[in-house]
């Protein structure tokens, strides 16, 4: 089953950071594969601007180079390439000078929609905007993408829109959020507002818990000096989880329209309860060994500040006080350095009331798992008779529905979050991007947390790497008469 292409305007996407690792891993490799779907236009225009000294020919060089490190083989026949890359530019540009913006400036085709993709450090955010600004190169039609961190704390994030809201509009303003474009998160929409089966159930008194897990297998080595400033709390929770937890929370919105999805999900962040002590657990990973058996070093070692306090793990007791959830729990941890790479959201429903099976065996919920990554997918965990003449035992087996199998797609069909929000801002449509007030109301939250920790010395739990974290998280769930489901591919 092939999807549905759906056609969009010509365009200049200028990307600022052109030569940085984003760009090369997931910008433009995203921007070739919608080429190879026929969703670019023939005189749509890709601008590469870095502080860089190179030229059009050189960049795309550079830009073979990465579509040959992150494309698969099968994808890159030369032909297609050429014809990519003939729509590819350059231009070396000063973000906090006056260098290059007239170059740029030239570059920019009238009536054709123009989009900056600020895919640089949030310090140069403000610079940049001022500048296409100054220089008269973005218009009223323009939209400019800002990559995440969108502040460190409630008080940075309403500099930031306000430096960005002096020259760009919030309908010009697309601060993007990958994990929203992931097929299956987009999928949640669909299975519980377009199924009846769904939707009654949704709600406190038929769901027991739910848990959202983020857990990666990677360390923080080469990134160190950044994550010893941000922490799980800042780097995962703020942003992805938050917008994760606000999909499965909010309440059906009027339309499938931008602002009437966001004006739901920013009703979730306002009904957030503050997090006690208790309901907090963080961590940081030891020293331990990698596939090969060779030692791999421990978080402070990584991060380069001796006792750092720098949580590289967390998890949390989440409460909604609100009508649909007053009640039923949210539990969300996130980690580097564990057992497997996984990020999933699991409803646990309520058991039956009454069980007429006495000798019925296992567990006996019903288990509705989101997958996010790797083989994005759901599967609903029902339970049924065990097959075989031994009586009436129950067994619990899954429903599943991995995108690739059900739809008939290969891996590289399945179109990657970044290419789906690219096409998203060239068109238009804010649905899946984040907006200033939602920033602000998830730092709001957030930073009482961070500050009540940070006052009391609080000193993150050691976990031994390869593990599903540290043991204090084990007990959050086992306190409740609950468990975290195993960390697994």
């Amino acid at each position: 089953m092939v999807s549905r292409v759906i056609p969009v305007d010509p365009f200049d996407l200028v990307i600022f950071g052109g030569t940085g690792d984003l760009a090369r891993r997931k910008i433009l490799p995203g921007l070739y594969r919608r080429f190879l779907a026929g969703q670019m236009p023939p005189d749509s225009r890709i601008i590469g601007a870095a502080r860089a000294d190179l030229n059009d020919d050189s960049f795309r060089a550079t830009v073979a180079e990465a579509l040959a490190e992150f494309v698969p083989v099968a994808l890159r026949e030369p032909a297609n390439v050429a014809a990519f890359l003939d729509r590819v530019g350059y231009v070396s540009i000063d973000a906090k000078g006056t260098g290059g913006w007239s170059d740029l400036k030239l570059r920019m085709r009238p009536n054709v929609v123009r989009a900056f993709y600020f895919s640089v450090a949030p310090a140069l955010f403000g610079d940049l905007a001022e500048r296409l600004h100054d220089h008269g190169i973005a218009d009223a039609w323009s939209r400019i993408v800002v990559e995440k961190p969108f502040g460190r704390d409630l008080a940075t994030a309403r500099a930031l829109n306000e430096t960005l809201a002096k020259h760009f509009t919030e309908q010009q303003i697309y601060r993007i959020d990958h994990y929203l474009g992931k097929e299956t998160v987009q999928n949640l929409m669909a299975v519980r507002f377009a199924n009846i089966l769904f939707e009654p159930l949704w709600k406190a008194q038929y769901i027991d818990h739910v848990q959202i897990t983020v857990a990666e297998t990677v360390d923080v080595d080469g990134r160190g000096a950044y994550y010893d400033k941000s922490g799980a709390m800042r780097d995962m929770v703020q942003n992805h989880m938050m917008q994760l937890l606000c999909l499965i929370a909010m309440e059906p919105p009027y339309h499938f329209d931008p602002d009437a999805v966001r004006d739901e999900k920013l009703k979730v962040i306002r009904a957030l309860d503050p997090v006690t002590p208790e309901d907090i657990v963080r961590g940081q990973y030891l020293a331990g060994k990698g596939p090969d058996g060779a030692r791999t070093g421990s978080y402070v070692e990584h991060s380069e500040t001796p006792a750092s306090t720098t949580e590289s793990y967390i998890a949390l007791k989440v409460n909604i006080s609100n009508w649909r959830w007053k009640g039923t729990p949210f539990y969300l941890r996130t980690g580097k350095r564990l057992r497997a790479r996984t990020s999933e959201i699991a409803i646990t429903f309520k058991e039956p009331p009454h069980s007429i099976f006495d000798d019925a065996k296992g567990w006996r919920e019903n288990v509705l798992v989101i997958r996010l990554q790797p083989n994005e997918g759901m599967n609903l965990m029902v339970m049924i008779k065990e097959p075989g003449p031994g009586g009436m035992r129950l067994m619990q087996v899954p429903l599943d529905m991995t995108f690739a199998d059900a739809l008939g797609a290969g891996a590289e069909e399945v179109p990657d979050a970044y290419e789906r929000l690219i096409m998203d801002v060239i068109r238009g449509n804010q649905t899946l991007f984040m907006r200033g007030d939602e920033v602000e109301a998830a730092w709001a939250w957030a930073d009482p947390v961070i500050q009540g920790w940070e006052s009391r010395g609080d000193r993150p739990q050691g976990y031994d790497a390869g593990s599903s974290g540290p043991e204090d998280a084990l007990m959050l769930m086992h306190r409740d008469g609950r468990r975290w489901r195993e960390i697994k591919e």
